[in-house]
């Protein structure tokens, strides 16, 4: 999991031109579980940005951490000059007059799982105001069609047997509570735990679709000619246009007021 946490500085380019976006709604979801207005927000491996520019684009000071630098200069192409990077992993973010101290959100889009799991909850506390709000959100992306999905899955199976990603506690796809917020409902830090889902299907090319598995850690992390080879292995069973599953699962807490 280090090697995938890292491994994506090599395709900044095509991670911000391939991976989909965050809908609106995640902002909507966030403020609104708030209850009053967020003025400044660390964001947890910004990665190229894609979530940053949601939230600095209604106004919240966004302070954006990213260990990877490739993946920093990306994102500060794209993202309002008022967003603060800072490039640095979340274990080495500390609260003090260089990162801010007391924010009234932390979030990571796509990105918690890459961090380390010993502490997890004490450090996003230790970065919050009391009742300040934690976030995390993303899901993985999966054609929608099963033929397909099983054709590719063939396709990919001499280099990988899953190109996902496994619950970090073990937490079975099926079941009510996902992680974060199981982790989050048994920390002593956090109250208010809430699970939402918001359910979209884009449709892309076959072409961009490839360039959608370019970003993904499982396939970064394979040698460059397993790669390549892959890739032309699925692209050979892929018909012109694919609908892909790109629901968004949300997780939502509070900071506890008193310390546990």
């Amino acid at each position: 999991m280090p090697d995938r946490a890292l491994s994506f500085g090599e395709m900044a380019e095509a991670y911000e031109r391939f991976r989909p976006g965050y809908p609106a709604e995640i902002v909507d979801l966030v403020m609104t579980y708030a209850g009053h207005p967020i003025p400044s927000a660390l964001e947890i491996g910004a990665g190229t940005g894609k979530a940053t520019r949601l939230f600095a684009r209604q106004g919240v000071a966004v302070t954006a951490t990213e260990p990877d630098g490739a993946m920093l200069a990306e994102l500060r192409k794209h993202v309002p000059a008022s967003v603060r990077t800072v490039q640095a992993a979340f274990e080495d973010v500390r609260p003090g007059p260089r990162y801010g101290r007391g924010y009234g959100l932390v979030y990571a889009a796509a990105a918690l799982h890459w961090t380390a799991p010993e502490g997890r909850w004490a450090r996003v506390a230790s970065l919050l105001e009391p009742g300040g709000v934690f976030a995390s959100f993303g899901g993985p992306v999966r054609l929608a069609d099963p033929a397909v999905e099983e054709v590719v899955r063939a396709a990919r199976a001499p280099f990988l047997e899953s190109d996902e990603i496994p619950s970090p506690d073990g937490t079975p796809p099926g079941y009510d509570v996902q992680w974060p917020g199981t982790e989050l409902q048994r920390s002593a830090w956090f109250t208010g735990v809430r699970q939402a889902v918001i359910e979209r299907r884009l449709t892309m090319s076959a072409g961009d679709y490839i360039g959608h598995l370019s970003t993904v850690s499982a396939y970064l992390v394979l040698p460059a000619s397993a790669r390549e080879q892959v890739f032309r292995r699925i692209a050979r069973v892929l018909p012109e246009r694919v609908e892909i599953v790109a629901d968004i699962t949300a997780h939502l807490a509070r900071r506890r007021y008193a310390e546990p």
